[in-house]
């Protein structure tokens, strides 16, 4: 009997049981903010220590097939639902968001890419917030410390140093874009979208199970019962399974249609137009061949090179893919 009371004192501590009635209270999850608070700690999107990145339970982590190169960076991406509503399917392109949803996506480097228990540095967290039908920009940038993220509209230069994986040392001034310069990509006929969670860049396994398959499951996504119905953006830097056209064209989606697209801000500079379903002649990338080359691959220069915003130095490995599948043209 004795040994049953200890146990039963035990378990109570554990699970929380409430003497005077005989319920269980679980701890409640506070509710993610839908709001530029000054702190990124004010906005519930984590817990434990800040700098854990441990997303909480009211968010889903998500990653991109192809994502946008960012000097390298690293990046942790996150979505937020108010409780009791979903995305709504609308083809292809991007979901259906409801008003108070947060996108949050954290940039930080492994201070070194071949020992990772040395640690990471965080930069910054941008955030898109869906408020009465708008989104609206916002970012934070990380202290010294890592304890905090402070809410930062002006942009700023970091410098940062880190080993890769082949054991060079790289050192940047990596740039925290202003709210005008998020806008400058973002945009689309002055209005502020996303970018990345396109269903058909959602749409690939991962941890064993297609990446929309588990929003359906979790209620996250009504209106898609399939997500074979979703076309897939390929992977660039996979060689095994899509062709260096397929890979070549979904790098120029991801990194340059946003701009290079009708409404997009290089609509009337540039006639190229580089989303993936834009036909090759439509896209003009044959006519821009040279253009191209000379504004990816030349010596970096600030206004010139491209991409125009997000990135300080060359990515060689898209570089390349892009100079080998131009070859072919």
């Amino acid at each position: 009997m004795k040994k049953f009371l200890i146990l039963l004192f035990i378990f109570s501590l554990f699970f929380g049981c409430n003497s005077d009635d005989d319920t269980y209270t679980a701890i409640e999850v506070p509710n993610v903010i839908a709001e530029f608070k000054p702190n990124l700690s004010e906005l519930n999107l984590f817990t434990g220590n800040l700098s854990d990145l441990n997303p909480s339970s009211k968010t889903f982590e998500y990653k991109l097939h192809s994502a946008l190169f960012s000097d390298y960076a690293h990046k942790q991406r996150l979505i937020a639902l108010p409780n009791g509503t979903s995305l709504t399917y609308n083809g292809d392109g991007l979901p259906i968001f409801p008003d108070n949803t947060v996108i949050a996506k954290t940039f930080y480097y492994h201070n070194n890419e071949t020992d990772l228990s040395q640690g990471k540095t965080i930069i910054e967290t941008r955030l898109l917030i869906k408020l009465d039908g708008n989104w609206e920009a916002g970012n934070y940038k990380w202290n010294e410390d890592q304890s905090e993220a402070v809410l930062d509209y002006d942009g700023s230069i970091v410098p940062i140093t880190w080993i890769d994986q082949t054991g060079a040392q790289t050192s940047i001034n990596y740039q925290i874009p202003s709210n005008s310069q998020c806008f400058t990509c973002h945009q689309n006929n002055d209005i502020i979208n996303p970018i990345g969670p396109k269903l058909r860049t959602l749409n690939f396994e991962l941890n064993g199970e297609n990446q929309l398959q588990t929003l359906i499951n979790n209620n996250f996504l009504q209106g898609l019962d399939n997500p074979s119905l979703v076309n897939q953006l390929p992977k660039w830097d996979d060689s095994i399974n899509y062709s260096l056209e397929e890979r070549a064209r979904a790098y120029f989606d991801i990194n340059c249609a946003h701009c290079h697209t009708d409404g997009g801000i290089c609509d009337s500079p540039s006639i190229l137009r580089l989303s993936f379903e834009t036909n090759l002649e439509d896209s003009n990338i044959i006519a821009r061949k040279n253009s191209i080359i000379n504004r990816m691959a030349s010596d970096f220069q600030v206004g010139i090179t491209m991409p125009w915003i997000g990135t300080t130095i060359h990515h060689d490995e898209g570089i390349n893919l892009i100079l080998s599948y131009l070859d072919t043209l």
